[in-house]
């Protein structure tokens, strides 16, 4: 029995996840999640600048329209995204680990930044955010997908980070 939970979990996380630049949601009653990764190939070091300066991302990353504050453990960030232009997310980095781990949130949900080095200068960049909370089936509805928009930042910071890898050779 044990065994078959553990390949049922594998399956669905498996499922679950986005994959090659393409988004994946997975909806619950009081969450929803949404995954994607692409492979990058740049040093870690190039994409962490990226992710981790606030004042760059609307140069480079499309669905940004603009941020304020410092990408730092424990500071706060104000980020207005193309998918609610109306809205300020008031957000707190909450884990930081050089090159591998990043974290900011709010008390509604997180979204994690993870880089994992895959060999011969391949990076596999993976971004996942959850939402929810016991009101989220109250106000899910008016929440949009998150799919286009993630599925777009991965291949901005795919494209910055390449572009940035070839100019260093």
């Amino acid at each position: 029995m044990h065994y078959f939970l553990t390949i049922l979990l594998i399956m669905t996380t498996t499922s679950a996840m986005g994959q090659n630049g393409k988004a994946a949601t997975t909806k619950k009653t009081f969450s929803r999640e949404t995954t994607v990764d692409i492979d990058i190939q740049a040093d870690p070091t190039i994409i962490w600048a990226l992710l981790t300066n606030a004042a760059d991302y609307p140069r480079w990353n499309s669905t940004i329209t603009s941020m304020e504050g410092t990408i730092e453990l424990g500071q706060k960030i104000r980020l207005m995204s193309t998918l609610d232009d109306k809205r300020t997310f008031k957000l707190k980095v909450k884990e930081w680990e050089a090159e591998k781990r990043l974290v900011w949130g709010d008390g509604k949900g997180k979204r994690v930044f993870l880089l994992s080095p895959q060999g011969e200068g391949v990076v596999r960049f993976t971004m996942t955010e959850k939402i929810g909370g016991l009101m989220f089936p109250l106000y899910a509805k008016y929440i949009p997908p998150f799919d286009e928009s993630f599925e777009q930042f991965a291949a901005d910071l795919k494209l910055e980070a390449e572009t940035i890898q070839q100019a260093s050779n």
